[in-house]
Order: C-alpha cells, then sequence, then structure tokens
C-alpha cells in the first residue's frame, strides 16, 4: 500500500468518517469521464463513451473533451467494442472492481448520501436512472454497453419519492417516465399475463460478456467453466436444454436473468441459476407492488384521479396474486413460483422478507415470517439462504439492501425490538471487521463474523469502498440511537 493510502486510513478513526470521505472517491462525471475504464473486460478494449441516438454529439463533443464519443447502433449486436454509456450528472460507483453506476445499488446509496444531507448527488442519481428509461429504455442494471439487454431490481419510484415527493414540477416530469420503466417490466417477456406477475429476463444471448473476463478463479477458469465441469463430473444434473457437450443458450438465458435479479451468483432461482426465467420470483413482484402503490401516490400528488383508480387497481391485483401464488402456509414462507412445475421452489431465501418491505403480507403472515427468522438469523445478522452452495449470494454471507429490506419489513409491521436486534448484529460485524482492515465490504460471513470471504462461483474479491454498505450502516446508525 501506498505511504498516502496509509496516512488516508491513519487519518479515518471511525466508519462515519470513512463514509464521509469514500463518497467522494466514489464519484464519477461525465466530464471527467474517469469511469469510462472498465477492469471487468480486457485491458485492450478500446475506452469508449457511447452516447444515445437523441443526443446531439457535436454539443457533447465539447464537453466531453477527453474520451472518444461513439452514437449507439440501432441493435446491441452491432457494437464492435463495449463501452460506457453517457449520463448527464455525477453518480457514485459501488466501489472496487466496480467503475460505473449501478441499478439497485444507488438506491441503498442513495439512502445513506440522504442521512448526510447530499442531497444534490442524491437527485443526481435519481435523475441519471430517469435519464436512462428516456434514453436506453429502462434503468440499466449498469452504465456498460453490454448491460443495455437487461435492467436490475426495480427502485425507482422509491428513489423519485424520497428526493422529488415536495416537488410536484418534478414529479409531473418524472411520472411519465416511471409509467414507462413500469410497462418495461410488464410486457412480454417479464411479464407473464396468466399470473399477472412478471420475471426477470434479458433480452440478448449468448454468455454474459463481463463474465468471460472477470469472473476468474485462480486456476483461470471463469465461472461458465467451473459450471462445466460440474456437469462433467457428474456433480451437477441439468437437462439436456442446458447442456449438451456444452452450455446451450438455454442456460446462458437463465444465467442473464439471474444477474438481472441483482444475485449473481446464488442457487436461489434453480443451480446456478438455471430455471430462472422459468420463475416468479418473491422480490421482484413485491417491488413491482411497490411502484404501483408509489405510480398511485404520485397520481394523487398530480390530481391525475383515472390514474390513481387504474393505479389502486393494479396494485391490488398484484397483492392478490402474491399471496395466492408465493405464499406458502405449509413452510410459512414467501417462496417464488416456477410457472413450469406449478410449484413452489423449496429454496428458503431472505427475499421472503420483501413482502413485509412492501406491506403485501397480512398480520398473521407476517407473524409466521417473524417466527421464521431463526431460519437466517445468526450471531453476526442475516444469511442470504440456509444452504452453503459456494455462491455469494447464498449462507453464509450476509448483505446490506437485504438487511436493509428485511429491517424495514419488520419495522412497518411493528416487530421493532426484532428489527433493532438485526440492525445491530450487522452494524457491529461492520465496524468490527473496519477496525480490523479499514475499509467498508461488500459483503460479509455472518456465521463467522468476518469480511474473508471465500467463493467457489462468480467472481473471488470481496470488494471494498462500498457504496450500498455505507448507505445501509449510516441509515441503521440514525435510526438506532
Amino acid at each position: 500500500m501506498c505511504i498516502l493510502a496509509v496516512l488516508w486510513l491513519m487519518s479515518i478513526c471511525s466508519p462515519t468518517q470513512y463514509i464521509q470521505k469514500t463518497w467522494d472517491r466514489l464519484e464519477r462525471s461525465p466530464e471527467k469521464a474517469s469511469g469510462v475504464y472498465d477492469p471487468k473486460i480486457q485491458p485492450d478494449q478500446k475506452p469508449l463513451i457511447y452516447i444515445s441516438r437523441k443526443e446531439n454529439k457535436e454539443e457533447l463533443n465539447k464537453s466531453l473533451q477527453n474520451v472518444h464519443i461513439q452514437v449507439l447502433p440501432e441493435t446491441v449486436d452491432q457494437i464492435e467494442h463495449h463501452g460506457l454509456l453517457y449520463l448527464p450528472y455525477p453518480y457514485i460507483t459501488p466501489g472496487g472492481r466496480f467503475n460505473e453506476m449501478y441499478g439497485w445499488d444507488s438506491y441503498f446509496i442513495l439512502l445513506g448520501l440522504l442521512e448526510e444531507g447530499r442531497v444534490d448527488m442524491a437527485r443526481h442519481l435519481v435523475d441519471n436512472q430517469l435519464y436512462q428509461v428516456k434514453h436506453y429504455g429502462h434503468v440499466l442494471n449498469s452504465n456498460r454497453t453490454y448491460h443495455l439487454s437487461r435492467s436490475h431490481p426495480p427502485f425507482l419510484s422509491q428513489m423519485v419519492l424520497k428526493v422529488y415527493k415536495n416537488h410536484p414540477d418534478r414529479l409531473k416530469e418524472a411520472y411519465p417516465i416511471l409509467r414507462k420503466y413500469y410497462e418495461f417490466w410488464n410486457t412480454s417477456p417479464r411479464h407473464i399475463p396468466e399470473f399477472h406477475m412478471a420475471r426477470y429476463y434479458d433480452n440478448n444471448y449468448g454468455p454474459a460478456i463481463e463474465v468471460l473476463t472477470s469472473e476468474i478463479d485462480h486456476n483461470g477458469c471463469n465461472h461458465f467453466d467451473r459450471v462445466e465441469e460440474m456437469i462433467r463430473e457428474g456433480k451437477l444434473s441439468v437437462p439436456k436444454e442446458y447442456y449438451d457437450q456444452t452450455l446451450q443458450e438455454a442456460y446462458y438465458l437463465d444465467d442473464r436473468a439471474m444477474r438481472e435479479s441483482g444475485f449473481d451468483i446464488t442457487c436461489a432461482f434453480g443451480p446456478y441459476g438455471i430455471e430462472t426465467t422459468k420463475q416468479l420470483p418473491v422480490c421482484l413482484n413485491s417491488l413491482l407492488y411497490v411502484m404501483e402503490k408509489d405510480l398511485q401516490k404520485i397520481a394523487k400528488i398530480l390530481n391525475i384521479k383515472e390514474d390513481k383508480k387504474q393505479w389502486k387497481l393494479q396494485a391490488k391485483r398484484r397483492k392478490i396474486m402474491i399471496n395466492r401464488l408465493l405464499w406458502s402456509e405449509e413452510k410459512g414462507l414467501y417462496l417464488s413460483y416456477n410457472t413450469q412445475k406449478k410449484s413452489h421452489t423449496q429454496y428458503p431465501f431472505l427475499t421472503t422478507y420483501y413482502p413485509l418491505f412492501a406491506g403485501v403480507a397480512s398480520p398473521e403472515q407476517a407473524a409466521c415470517l417473524v417466527n421464521r427468522l431463526p431460519l437466517f438469523e445468526r450471531q453476526w445478522g442475516l444469511t442470504t439462504s440456509t444452504v452453503q452452495t459456494g455462491c455469494q449470494w447464498d449462507s453464509p454471507y450476509g448483505w446490506a439492501p437485504l438487511h436493509l429490506i428485511t429491517v424495514e419489513g419488520l419495522k412497518r409491521y411493528g416487530y421493532r425490538a426484532e428489527a433493532k436486534r438485526i440492525s445491530e448484529k450487522f452494524c457491529s460485524l461492520v465496524e468490527k471487521e473496519f477496525k480490523k482492515y479499514g475499509h467498508m465490504f461488500e459483503k460479509y460471513d455472518v456465521i463467522k463474523g468476518s469480511a474473508d470471504v471465500h467463493l467457489d462461483f462468480g467472481y473471488e474479491s470481496n470488494e471494498h469502498g462500498f457504496g450500498w454498505t455505507n448507505g445501509v450502516y449510516l441509515y441503521f446508525k440514525n435510526r438506532n440511537q
């Protein structure tokens, strides 16, 4: 470590001070274009910024003088060299290997920014996501060209309300854009009309490009190599549509859909993501219910009475279907529903608490979920699943965003003691490992109580920075005083 970095760390004596300094280190802006370089793809790739076909290239050339600008082609498969997608405002990156703005990460980062009174940057995050919907069709997994074909868990309506609730003019501008993003999730191929619910999907084909070059283990094998090896050795059995001497397109489709969920990698959507497109997930449909309720609120503020009625009806229908199809009375859990098998998945996953966050559950269902907390609660917080698979979104790992969702859900239903206990466990772990390493991390082992993680699938590192951990930690600390 260089002397300046050592001195910088020595000057920090608490996680809060670290976070205050780190926001600036994680900031990227279009003028400086410091996020143009992508450590996840091969270093010999030409650094490019792509702009929307709706933008004026000549005007942007005046402000973006230090980079090569290229107009996006009509289709993604026409892109020869992948690059950064232009956004008009500064934004916060997660940290570590990530040098771009991410979809659902930005919600949890926004919470932390608001806790510190950094309202302008919080608004930039919102305005950048609204820009993405207008110019790229939806909120992006990240603003890289290889992510144009997929989104991320939808939190944009929540973000809009948190910064623009008292600004009717801005809500009026945002409302049609939010409607457009809602339609992205509620049209084919993501929307399944038979169930009035949605699934994760990706509109591209083939292996995810960033995986080929960045999810490499110490033997030089990428994630797909490791999955193929398991199948060949008989450790993983999959239908022929997924593997026939080599991985098939059906496998890659599900893998990319899993990555849209934000949970890359997990076995919650089937072994290593297989079956993702066949599942109606608890998390996504809970968030779409939240979006419908948010759009109802905005329509009320804007006095659009007919829209307000329609959003109320849409939310009511989705709530009915979530409780009809995703609630397991036998397990006392919300579980994703496999549309092909016509049954629940048998994989307890921490997203079972999203319906509490959304307000979908009945008081009786909430009580059942509280009784099921021991499935996930460990000494240092909540583990993402009950099964150890070697994937980072399974046991024994705990993540800031799922702690926030669960804690806020428990509080919503009056379980404040449980919420406080869990948030304090997570904050204690963050503080313990910060004292040891001088960093905030992407994820933690909540059984061992450590930031020292060992993964078999996905990328092996535990990135530091880290945007959503910073945001959730600040949020919890300010509300547990």
